[in-house]
C-alpha cells in the first residue's frame, strides 16, 4: 500500500478523460454540454465531463448495433473472446493504482477500500466471466427419437447498462463483464456523480482488443441519457443499479418503447438481527458497525436497521459505540482513513434531513448527529446512531444511503422476523446467532435476496447478488448474471 504522500504524488501524474467514448473514440457530447465533476474531499473541480443526451444515445446505439450485426464480437470464437477479456483484466491489474485513485478522487471512497476490495473484485469479476465463455454448453431436450430439439443461448444484441456512483468501478464490472462475455454490444451510462473510471477502462478495453462499437460509455444524467436509453427501440435489454424510484421509471419507459427486458438492482434497508445466543458480542458489534459505516453508509446492502435482543442490549450498545468510534471521517487518500466524505452536497443534505427527522420524531441520539458542513472543506458526515427508534419513524422506513443507524429491540424470534420483514425492501440481511437451527430457520423466513450469518457483506464472484420486493429483480455475479444477458432459443429438427 502506498503512503499518503505517494498517493498525492500519483494524483499529480494522472490525466482524466472527460469525453464520451463512442465507437472506439473519445468525443464530446453532440450538444457540447458538460457537467462539473467535483472531488468531494475538497470540492475542487476534477473535470468538465461530456453531458450526453438523446443525440449521443442514438449515435452510440447505431455504432453498437452495427458492431453486433457485423459479428465482429458476437460471432467471435469463444476462446478468442475469452483471451481478449483476459488481456483487458491484465491491463486493469497493470493500472490498478490509477483506477483506485480515480474512484477515490471522484466519489470519496477510502483508498484502502479501493485497493483492498473494489479493484481486486472488479478484476476478479472480469476474469471469472471471461473463463465462463467457452464453458457455456447448450442442451438437447428429451424428445421422441423422430425429432431433435436443440436449446441454445445467444447474445441479446445491444445492452444498455446504468450504474450507480457508490462503487463506480466494481458495479460497472459486475454488469459489463458478463454482458460482454455473452457476446453483446454495450452502452454504459455511469452515474454523473462518478463517471471517470468508466471512461478510463473503456480506453483500456480498446487497447485489449475489444472491437470499436462493442463497448461505449455515455456520461450524462438519468433524465436525459438514461431515459433515452430506456426508450430506445434498438436496445434489447437494460440493466440498472440505483434507487427504487428510478428503477420504476425505467420499467415504465421499457413498456412505452419495445418492452425491452429490464434487470434491476434497486434500494435497500437491510436489517441486522442480533440474538441473545450470540456468544461473541464484540464481533457482532464490530460487524454491525461495518455494515452501516463502510463507504460512509453509501452502500445498497447497508444494515441501517439493527435489532438487538432486549436481554443483551446494554452490553451490545457499549461494544457498538466503541466499534463505531473507529470510523473517523478523514481524507480518503490517507490509507488509515476508514470513512471519507459523502459523494456530494446533495447527498450530505439528504443525510442531514434524515438525522433531523429522527430527532424530531423522538429517537435518542447515541452518537454523531447533524453534519457540520463548512464550504470548501468537503462533504463529511458523522457516524450516527439512534436508539429508541421504531417503525413509525421515517428514517427507519426509508433508504438514507448514509452513516445513520436505527437501533431497536425485540424479545422473541418471531418478533425479530416480523420487524425485519416490515419493509418495502428486500436486498440483504444479517443474522448473529450461535444456534445453527435458528440460523437456517430465520434465513428461510427473511424476505431478502441475500442473508449473511455471523458476518455481513461477504461473497465472491461465484454467488449471485440481488434482492426481492422493491429491491429489484435479477442477479449480478455468478452464472445467473450470464443468463440474463443471453436469450434462449429452441431449434426443433424433424429427423423423419
Amino acid at each position: 500500500m502506498k503512503t499518503y504522500q505517494e498517493w498525492q504524488a500519483l494524483r499529480n501524474t494522472i490525466s482524466l478523460h472527460s469525453d464520451a467514448y463512442i465507437n472506439g473514440v473519445f468525443t464530446p457530447a453532440q450538444s457540447g454540454d458538460t457537467f462539473d465533476c467535483i472531488n468531494p474531499t475538497d470540492e475542487s473541480l476534477l473535470a468538465k465531463v461530456a453531458s450526453c443526451d438523446e443525440a449521443d444515445v442514438n449515435l452510440a446505439t447505431a455504432a453498437a448495433k452495427a458492431a453486433f450485426k457485423s459479428g465482429i464480437w458476437s460471432n467471435m470464437a469463444p476462446n478468442k473472446r475469452k483471451r481478449i477479456l483476459q488481456k483487458w483484466a491484465d491491463l486493469l491489474e497493470e493500472h490498478q493504482d490509477e483506477l483506485a485513485l480515480i474512484d477515490t478522487l471522484d466519489m470519496g471512497k477510502s483508498i484502502s477500500e479501493m485497493v483492498g476490495i473494489d479493484v481486486p473484485d472488479s478484476i476478479d469479476s472480469l476474469r471469472w466471466s471471461a473463463e465462463c465463455i467457452d464453458k457455456l454448453y447448450g442442451e438437447i431436450a428429451p424428445t421422441n427419437p423422430d425429432n431433435l430439439a436443440l436449446i441454445s443461448r445467444e447474445p441479446l444484441g445491444v445492452v444498455a447498462i446504468i450504474t450507480p456512483w457508490n462503487y463506480p468501478l466494481m458495479m460497472v464490472m459486475w454488469k459489463i463483464a458478463p454482458a460482454l462475455a455473452a457476446g453483446n454490444s454495450i452502452i454504459l451510462k455511469p452515474s454523473e456523480k462518478s463517471p471517470l473510471s468508466a471512461l478510463r477502462i473503456a480506453e483500456l478495453a480498446t487497447q485489449a482488443g475489444i472491437p470499436d462499437g462493442v463497448f461505449n460509455v455515455l456520461p450524462g444524467f438519468g433524465h436525459t441519457a438514461g431515459k433515452a436509453l430506456a426508450l430506445h427501440h434498438d436496445i434489447g435489454t437494460l440493466a440498472f443499479t440505483g434507487s427504487s424510484r428510478v428503477a420504476g421509471l425505467l420499467m415504465q419507459y421499457a413498456g412505452q418503447s419495445n418492452m425491452k427486458r429490464v434487470w434491476l438492482e434497486a434500494g435497500g434497508k437491510s436489517p441486522c438481527i442480533v440474538f441473545e445466543d450470540c456468544k461473541d458480542i464484540q464481533a457482532a458489534a464490530k460487524g454491525a458497525a461495518t455494515a452501516i459505516f463502510t463507504n460512509q453508509g453509501e452502500v445498497c446492502i447497508a444494515c441501517s436497521r439493527l435489532y438487538v435482543h432486549s436481554s443483551i442490549k446494554d452490553a451490545f450498545m457499549v461494544a457498538l459505540l466503541d466499534a463505531a468510534k473507529t470510523y473517523v471521517p478523514g481524507d480518503p487518500l490517507d490509507p488509515a482513513t476508514k470513512m471519507g466524505p459523502m459523494v456530494d452536497k446533495a447527498q450530505l443534505d439528504t443525510v442531514t434531513g434524515f438525522i433531523e427527522s429522527a430527532i424530531a420524531d423522538g429517537a435518542t441520539l447515541a452518537l454523531g448527529g447533524v453534519p457540520e458542513y463548512r464550504d470548501g472543506q468537503g462533504f463529511y458526515a458523522k457516524p450516527t446512531i439512534f436508539t429508541d427508534a421504531n417503525h413509525t419513524m421515517n428514517f427507519v422506513q426509508e433508504e438514507i444511503f448514509g452513516p445513520v443507524l436505527a437501533v431497536m429491540t425485540f424479545d422473541t424470534e418471531a418478533e425479530a422476523i416480523e420487524l425485519a420483514n416490515d419493509s418495502k425492501y428486500g436486498l440483504g440481511a444479517s443474522i448473529w446467532t450461535n444456534n445453527l437451527g435458528r440460523a437456517h430457520r430465520v434465513s428461510r423466513l427473511l424476505e431478502s435476496g441475500m442473508v449473511w450469518v455471523n458476518t455481513w457483506g461477504d461473497g465472491d464472484t461465484t454467488v449471485p447478488f440481488g434482492g426481492v420486493k422493491a429491491s429489484g429483480n435479477g442477479r449480478d455475479k455468478s452464472w445467473h448474471a450470464l443468463e440474463k444477458y443471453t436469450e434462449l432459443k429452441n431449434t426443433w429438427i424433424s429427423l423423419k
